[in-house]
């Protein structure tokens, strides 16, 4: 399934770029785009074209009834000399301030508005973990998959798991001897940015040093099909991952040398906590209903993917990165099988063992800690470290 054209809202900040080349995005990245959020149905889905102080009506399942608060509106005038007015509104994911601190907003959309319109999005918004995984898995939801969901894992075949994992782990080490001798390196710079790109130019066998041009074309495609333009969002995803990990010496200790199952947990615990993709998309065929009432058919709506990863209805201590949680769950890449999937699992378990066995004494620079930014695709945009200890 593709995505629709991009337009208005991107994430395009040069410190959000990734991997891009000139030529035009494939068709085919719906998860790591924002399509068009332009209502299908201006009368069905757009509920605040009256006017910014107007309420709208949401179907509950019984009848059309106003939910105060539910559309995100400006201020009232002032009632009088001295006197403030306003409403209790919804905040957006677009407020000032939330690339860097997104989780004061989701956490109030959770509890107060679980359905709610944002004018500033053009769409629905959900963020409850039970609204969000049902959203990216109902037929009901269109436009759009993510890697590892049905109509994805029947467009691969004949992928060669053993090559897979020895370009990665050639690649991996590669990277990790180049910055061994450093007094100092941005693990984001140069390492997140080439793995996952140097081992997809591995796996096709574009040389090297056209690696960078070629990966997001025809390259790419070849090897991972529709989701082949996800080699940005995996580099996003490895570097929350190092930086998950490295924040806590007990940690790295206890992945230095662990077997490949407590990798691949510690991996999905970091996709829960800091997906790479904050927002997803997607279209309503029909009326749904969800927590807070009923998303009407033909409407757009956004998915606050990094707010149900932190939803304490769903997950114990929410906030916390926890790789031996008894109740795991990431909602970044659905469960059957895609290279793109395959690979930045991969890439994570060879990340952290080239890593470590070039560099026994990694740790982060004094007083560095890794802060994530970015409104759509968020993860550390820095990860200071020094290779020799």
């Amino acid at each position: 399934m593709t995505a629709e054209p991009t337009r208005g809202i991107r994430d395009d900040r040069p410190e959000d770029r990734g991997v891009r080349d000139d030529r035009p995005e494939e068709p085919g990245g719906a998860w790591t785009r924002l399509p068009a959020m332009h209502p299908a149905s201006p009368s069905a889905a757009t509920p605040a074209e009256a006017g910014p102080h107007r309420t709208p009506s949401v179907r509950t399942g019984r009848s059309a009834a106003p939910l105060p608060g539910r559309v995100r509106t400006e201020p009232a005038p002032p009632a009088g000399p001295g006197r403030t007015g306003g409403r209790t509104v919804a905040p957006s994911p677009l407020d000032p301030g939330a690339s860097q601190d997104p989780h004061g907003i989701h956490r109030r959309l959770r509890e107060e508005f679980p359905l709610t319109y944002d004018p500033l999005l053009r769409a629905w918004v959900l963020s409850r973990y039970a609204d969000v995984a049902t959203a990216l898995t109902d037929a009901r939801f269109t436009h759009g998959h993510r890697p590892g969901d049905p109509p994805c894992v029947r467009a691969h075949v004949d992928v060669d798991t053993a090559a897979l994992r020895a370009v990665t782990e050639r690649t991996a080490y590669v990277l990790a001897r180049r910055i061994a001798g450093r007094p100092q390196a941005d693990l984001v710079a140069d390492f997140c940015h080439w793995l996952p790109a140097g081992t997809v130019a591995a796996a096709v066998g574009v040389p090297y040093r056209d690696m960078m041009r070629l990966v997001r074309g025809r390259a790419a495609g070849a090897l991972a099909g529709e989701c082949g333009t996800q080699i940005a969002v995996r580099e996003k995803a490895l570097a929350s991952f190092l930086g998950n990990v490295l924040s806590d010496p007990d940690r790295v200790a206890a992945l230095r040398d662990a077997p490949a199952a407590l990798v691949a947990r510690a991996w999905t615990e970091s996709l829960r906590r800091d997906p790479p993709v904050q927002i997803a998309v997607r279209r309503t065929a029909a009326e749904v209903p969800v927590s807070g009432g009923t998303v009407p058919a033909g409407a757009s709506v956004a998915l606050l993917v990094g707010s149900a990863g932190r939803d304490p209805e769903r997950f114990r201590e929410p906030d916390l990165f926890d790789p031996l949680r008894d109740d795991p769950g990431q909602l970044t890449y659905g469960p059957g099988f895609c290279p793109a999937v395959l690979l930045a699992g991969i890439e994570a378990e060879y990340a952290l063992r080239a890593l470590f066995a070039e560099m026994p004494r990694l740790r982060l620079a004094d007083g560095f800690r890794p802060t994530s930014a970015g409104l759509i695709t968020r993860a550390p945009r820095t990860l200071i470290v020094r290779p020799g200890g």
